[in-house]
């Protein structure tokens, strides 16, 4: 048994010492035919410092064999020796065959180091030196699909599709199309290249992107088919529920919608999205008491969830609950969130407790914003003539009048406050 056969079978055996020993030998004595296969031996097993050294004295041998660079920077790369990795890629002659190899690679690595520039100049490069070679386009679409670029994405694929390929390096090309069509907003298109795609293999997140698309699309029932499929194959696919509550949600099927969002919450308990939409179906629904429970949730998930406090107010106000809105304003502005609709909630709710000044405040903060927005002007301007402020009042139903000349009830009012 020749010294490179001998260190192999001495490390399969785990005898590492041994291997070691056999391992000088070659590096002696060997051929360098040796060298070169057992360097490539050693990269396969993981023992890249051995490899690393033998393509450092191949090279130094054959400094020509642009190969042997790819190698060797193959293996820094495992090294995670990157920028030694690109410094030996850059040394291949342009003239070399492996050079298309060495573009691929260092693209790559440029990629991984977020230099988009850099790795599509060197792909656009490999791709001029061998236009029909379906492994750089695969290469560009991959990177121009990570940019957001769909389009350019979707034409590279498509070259990669025309060479009869369906899967390059685990990717499924038609479930790749789906996802650039679906993520650049075309959702027609992207829903066959997803049906073929799952026809070849039906997993989750195909399934997923699937559902979603679909339900882009206003393919609603088709959303709940796919994505009822998914969460049954995979209950714990949490971000799968939301989606299918909505949809049935758009085909009125409210209790399916509640029944799928509890689903999911509990399968993620803190989940506050799902608490606030089964809050507003519930409210959709009147059931006000459930409503106001999944609200509360979720905003004790989150004290500064706007979206969900916002609604909980409208429920509040509906109420005239006017003490629980000022103490969830409160409690929310204290966990460092405002918004401008909080002035008018608590300017309402301050006018229930007849606490005059304070709503007179916050209807004039509330003001600087909804000083366009009808329902606010007629809840400013009654509590304006309540409180006998007449010249601000008549400001506010001349804007009102002027935005619906037709409203007997504000002619009437402004028609009164003119002759004060």
């Amino acid at each position: 048994m020749d010294a490179a056969k001998s260190m192999i079978h001495a490390l399969h055996e785990g005898n590492l010492t041994k291997g070691m020993k056999e391992f000088s030998v070659v590096k002696e004595a060997g051929t360098d035919d040796e060298k070169f296969q057992l360097a490539e031996e050693l990269f396969q097993l993981g023992f890249l410092e051995q490899a690393k050294e033998l393509f450092e004295l191949l090279i130094f041998s054959y400094p020509e064999e642009g190969e042997l660079n790819v190698l060797l920077a193959e293996t820094l790369v495992e090294m995670d020796d990157i920028e030694a990795a690109i410094l030996q890629l850059d040394q291949i002659d342009e003239k070399d065959e492996f050079f298309p190899r060495a573009l691929l690679l260092s693209a790559d690595l440029y990629q991984m180091q977020g230099l988009y520039e850099v790795s599509e100049s060197k792909l656009l490069l490999a791709n001029k030196k061998l236009p029909d070679e379906p492994i750089i386009h695969f290469a560009l679409a991959e990177l121009y699909n990570e940019q957001g670029r769909f389009l350019e994405a979707i034409r590279h694929y498509k070259e990669v599709m025309k060479a009869d390929y369906e899967e390059v390096a685990g990717v499924q090309l038609n479930q790749r199309l789906g996802e650039c069509y679906s993520a650049g907003g075309a959702f027609e298109e992207s829903l066959p290249y997803y049906e073929i795609a799952l026809e070849n293999n039906r997993d989750v997140n195909t399934l997923f992107g699937y559902g979603f698309t679909a339900f882009q699309a206003a393919h609603f029932v088709t959303a709940i088919e796919t994505l009822s499929e998914l969460v049954e194959m995979d209950p714990e696919y949490h971000s799968a529920y939301m989606l299918l509550a909505r949809a049935y949600e758009h085909e009125e099927q409210l209790d399916d919608a509640i029944e799928t969002a509890q689903s999911g919450l509990k399968a993620d308990p803190f989940n506050k999205e799902l608490f606030l939409f089964v809050g507003k179906i519930s409210l959709k629904q009147g059931n006000v008491k459930a409503a106001e429970s999944h609200l509360r949730e979720a905003i004790a998930i989150d004290p500064n969830y706007l979206e969900a406090a916002l609604v909980m107010n409208r429920l509040l106000i509906q109420q005239e609950r006017a003490d629980d809105i000022i103490e969830l304003i409160a409690h929310i502005e204290e966990a460092g969130e405002s918004d401008p609709q909080f002035h008018w909630d608590a300017a309402k709710a301050y006018e229930w407790l007849e606490e005059y000044d304070k709503a007179s405040n916050e209807y004039s903060q509330a003001y600087v914003v909804y000083n366009d927005h009808i329902d606010f002007l007629e809840d400013y301007g009654t509590f304006l003539l309540e409180e006998g402020r007449s010249k601000e009042a008549r400001s506010i139903y001349d804007k009102l009048v002027k935005k619906d000349p037709t409203n007997q009830d504000w002619l009437e009012r402004l028609e009164r406050l003119e002759e004060l």
